[in-house]
């Protein structure tokens, strides 16, 4: 198994690097590396449900689809990322005891006792440290995780979204759950990087992992064009979604509405309003569009209509 502490903190890079190994190569890998920040979204999960897009915005912000499933995640500067890519028998491909298992057996050996809780996450004391999510592909997996070290959970707070019932759908739902930082449950290290460093120590020793890869961020090899050809396009992260259908009831020009829309494939299939004669004139203007929040400000811009901020999150 080779091994790198890598190199970028570019979460489209690192993404498209993990699905380049998994799908081109035939070799295992252990993979260290932090991201700036960012929202991962599952593979099968509706971002507008999951994330707080407008406050992503105004944080500059990107969200981002992963290919595994499982729910959103915040990446920042004091998350460490691990990932596992292993080549498996059909049919014992997922396994979520075995990914972990380095994981929890390297926090005993700095007096962390964690523990693999539910399905994917682990958790200290009942707090979640990190969440896990795997991808499939053949006999081979994608195994990676979050360790939260000194993430802001204030900045989380205000990104991942609260639950809403506006969205029916199928997509998968995110757990949310209460949250520890491991920099609070030890003293041992100073920075994410020396606890990184640590970590990937004593992994490659357990595992026997040479440490040989180096990798760059360059768009001009083959995860460098993928980041861009899938990890930054709208077609991916937003156009590659559940179909759902989003209700909600608002108050503006001085009555109430009922707004209700349907979308496949990002686009809105189906829209209407009752209520405001002007803005249920408006809403057949959106069937064909995507329901996507640049694209409903331009539309909200020239109808007249007066843009807000809240008046954008009536659609969303």
């Amino acid at each position: 198994m080779s091994g790198a502490f890598l190199n970028t903190n570019d979460p489209f890079f690192n993404l498209a690097l993990e699905d380049h190994l998994l799908h081109n190569t035939n070799d295992e890998f252990f993979l260290l590396y932090i991201n700036q920040p960012s929202i991962l979204v599952g593979r099968h999960q509706v971002i507008y449900r999951e994330v707080d897009i407008f406050e992503a915005e105004n944080l500059n912000i990107p969200v981002i689809r992963r290919i595994s499933g499982g729910g959103t995640v915040y990446h920042d500067p004091g998350n460490l990322n691990f990932s596992f890519i292993r080549n498996t028998t059909e049919g014992k491909q997922v396994d979520f005891e075995l990914n972990t298992k380095p994981v929890i057996e390297f926090l005993k050996t700095i007096g962390i006792t964690a523990l693999l809780t539910g399905k994917s996450n682990i958790t200290v004391n009942g707090l979640k440290i990190s969440g896990n999510a795997e991808h499939v592909f053949r006999k081979r997996v994608l195994h990676h995780g979050t360790l939260l070290f000194n993430t802001s959970a204030d900045i989380m707070r205000r990104l991942i979204r609260s639950e809403t019932l506006n969205y029916q759908t199928g997509a998968v739902a995110s757990n949310r759950a209460e949250v520890a930082n491991i920099s609070d449950l030890t003293g041992r290290f100073d920075s994410v990087h020396s606890f990184a460093s640590s970590l990937f120590e004593f992994v490659a020793g357990s595992l026997d992992i040479h440490e040989d890869m180096n990798f760059g961020n360059t768009r001009n090899d083959a995860p460098g064009l993928l980041a861009d050809s899938r990890y930054r396009t709208w077609e991916w992260n937003y156009g590659f979604t559940p179909p759902y259908t989003f209700r909600n009831t608002f108050a503006a020009f001085d009555c109430s509405n009922i707004l209700e829309m349907n979308v496949r494939d990002g686009i809105i299939w189906k829209c209407s309003i009752s209520g405001s004669e002007k803005l249920s004139l408006f809403a057949k203007t959106l069937i064909g569009c995507r329901h996507y929040h640049i694209e409903l400000r331009e539309k909200l811009t020239g109808s007249g209509i007066p843009v807000t901020e809240d008046t954008i999150r009536f659609f969303f």
